[in-house]
């Protein structure tokens, strides 16, 4: 790498989406932003020279390529050139493997639905090598506080971070009995909830507002809804009940219109809190419409993005690009320019 190399590039973070088994992406992707697969200490890895990569989880599931992208993100956490965060898919493929010693039960059922979600991961790889990755997933942190900027997989929520943070003496599971306790729904222990809500965001029950069940993106029928937790100075479901674009209900026609008069329960409703921003993903947010990624388009406002908040999941598996932020070492807020996508 020559110092010409160096110099074009400010020295911070790559805070790279959901990948969801699509190698390919995140490979363009590392490319495109300057990394170069490179050897050091008989390890090949993707490197940058004054940048770092990190994942926000949700690796695996989905798409073609599971073994390829474990292989990469991997690699390049073991020389140092990334970092990444667990994410629910990552957290729900250990409940998945984990039996729940009270009941000889495993933490997630063995049911069609969740054998669906798994399939390209359980099916794709051998047993051996699953294994593998599950032992590497059970050391991931569950967020990253890197004093200018934090970066969790779906939501920034203070109070269940702290109580994780006292119940597993950190931010990773350090016995493979709290990964089962906090993965077993049966009884939905605190640690369950907190750690919940911190990979897959707050809900509101759709019911509670006489509103109709939703198809989500798989097609399964849903009541509880995600909440925007990142948009500010409203408590109108209209605002904060995030639905797939273009959802639709049970019976297959379009999602109605939401009352504009509609209040969210406050004990649903979640803040950023704090100065410092947060990055995240998970929330499959829409790209531009089109084949090609204009690059005078940025993500909107008060949905993709806040000052103090971006998320980089843009549903690249579903034909979306795969996103990163980059975050510049000594930047303060969140700026929309700063986005990279790679299709």
């Amino acid at each position: 790498m020559t110092n010409e190399l160096t110099k074009t590039y400010l020295p911070g973070y790559d805070v790279i989406g959901d990948i969801h088994g699509n190698a390919e992406k995140l490979e363009g992707l590392l490319v495109q932003m300057g990394y170069v697969e490179d050897s050091v200490n008989f390890r090949v890895a993707y490197r940058h020279p004054v940048r770092q990569a990190i994942f926000v989880g949700d690796l695996i599931d989905r798409g073609p390529s599971q073994e390829r992208c474990l292989e990469v993100v991997k690699a390049m956490t073991d020389a140092g050139s990334a970092q990444c965060v667990l994410g629910n898919h990552e957290l729900n493929a250990l409940a998945y493997a984990a039996l729940d010693p009270e009941t000889g039960e495993f933490c997630r059922p063995h049911k069609s639905s969740n054998r669906k979600q798994h399939a390209e991961f359980l099916d794709q790889m051998g047993r051996a090598t699953r294994e593998y990755y599950l032992d590497w997933f059970r050391t991931l942190p569950l967020w990253l506080d890197l004093g200018e900027l934090r970066v969790i997989h779906a939501c920034w929520h203070e109070p269940s971070r702290l109580f994780v943070e006292r119940e597993l003496g950190g931010n990773t599971f350090a016995t493979l009995a709290d990964q089962i306790r906090a993965t077993t729904k049966r009884d939905k222990n605190e640690l369950f909830v907190a750690v919940e809500l911190l990979l897959k965001g707050p809900e509101t029950n759709l019911r509670d507002y006489g509103l109709p069940y939703f198809q989500d993106k798989d097609g399964k029928a849903r009541h509880d809804a995600r909440l925007r937790w990142w948009v500010e100075n409203t408590d109108l479901v209209a605002d904060l009940v995030e639905l797939p674009a273009g959802a639709r209900t049970v019976d297959g026609t379009l999602y109605p219109e939401i009352d504009p008069n509609l209040h969210v329960n406050h004990a649903d409703i979640i803040r950023v809190t704090g100065d410092t921003p947060v990055i995240y993903g998970h929330y499959w947010r829409r790209w531009a419409t089109g084949d090609a990624i204009r690059a005078d388009w940025r993500p909107p406002y008060g949905l993709d993005w806040t000052k103090k908040t971006a998320c980089v999941d843009f549903a690249s598996v579903k034909g979306g690009p795969l996103v990163a932020y980059q975050w510049n070492l000594g930047d303060v807020e969140i700026n929309a320019g700063q986005y990279a996508a790679y299709r």
